[in-house]
């Protein structure tokens, strides 16, 4: 027996980067995997990786975005596997500007795909994860859903009420057998990071490097599996020590 034996995952954001790592993960411990991204052909890719290693997943192209797309991939997800355990709400985008410059096209664009994608998965996924008597929802916040930075307004309060949201989320199903629990990583060498100074993020970090997408993706699958079975409504950091100090 592995941890997620029998259980059905759905990853958004699962074609790259920490999505990724995390289907991956899943799939290697027995669970079955649903990738959902925009990135069809990267999300074939991860698909045919697990099923070359004996695993088990489904890609479904979804915009986050879409309450019509996500009832379909919830939808879907239950017509070929028959239930829904675990939602790993990963997808997200960032700005990098002072708050003066930021557009609200940039606004609205970063709070729909890394905020508003977290309330439409968790209302797609809720009736599927409360039938399934174990259900378990992990949402991708950030360090900077915590502390802030100075720039990046938009990914700061999008991070930032993914981690409340979360809360308020388990508080109203920790009796209906659904857990709901956040992660919050540091810099994370992941495509996201785009032209980034590296070595600046390196600098800022007190491990003194970049995490490591499987890091992250130990941590998501340690809080959605039922090693942390009396844990909901909590944030788990994984950010090199940036926030300890």
């Amino acid at each position: 027996m592995t941890r997620f034996d029998g259980r059905v995952a759905l990853v958004t954001g699962g074609a790259s980067g920490i999505g990724k790592a995390t289907a991956r993960r899943i799939a290697s411990e027995g669970g079955t995997v649903v990738i959902a991204d925009v990135q069809d052909d990267l999300g074939a890719q991860v698909v045919a990786e697990i099923e070359k290693d004996g695993g088990k997943a489904l890609f479904i192209h979804l915009d986050v975005t879409s309450e019509d797309g996500w009832n379909d991939a919830v939808a879907k997800t239950i017509e070929t596997y028959g239930g829904l355990n675990i939602l790993i709400n990963n997808a997200g985008i960032g700005d990098n500007e002072p708050i003066e410059v930021t557009s609200l096209g940039t606004w609205d664009k970063v709070v729909a795909v890394t905020q508003t994608s977290v309330f439409l998965g968790m209302k797609a996924a809720a009736e599927a994860l409360k039938k399934s008597g174990n259900g378990s929802v992990v949402n991708t916040s950030s360090m900077y859903g915590i502390v802030g930075s100075g720039v990046s307004p938009a990914y700061h309060a999008a991070k930032g009420a993914v981690r409340l949201l979360t809360k308020t989320t388990a508080l109203g199903w920790a009796k209906e057998g659904v857990r709901v629990n956040s992660v919050h990583p540091g810099f994370i060498d992941t495509p996201i990071l785009g032209e980034t100074d590296r070595d600046m993020l390196i600098a800022g970090t007190p491990m003194g490097r970049l995490g490591r997408p499987e890091e992250i993706a130990a941590l998501i699958t340690f809080v959605a599996s039922d090693d942390a079975s009396f844990a909901t409504g909590a944030e788990f950091v994984a950010d090199g020590g940036v926030t300890a100090g």
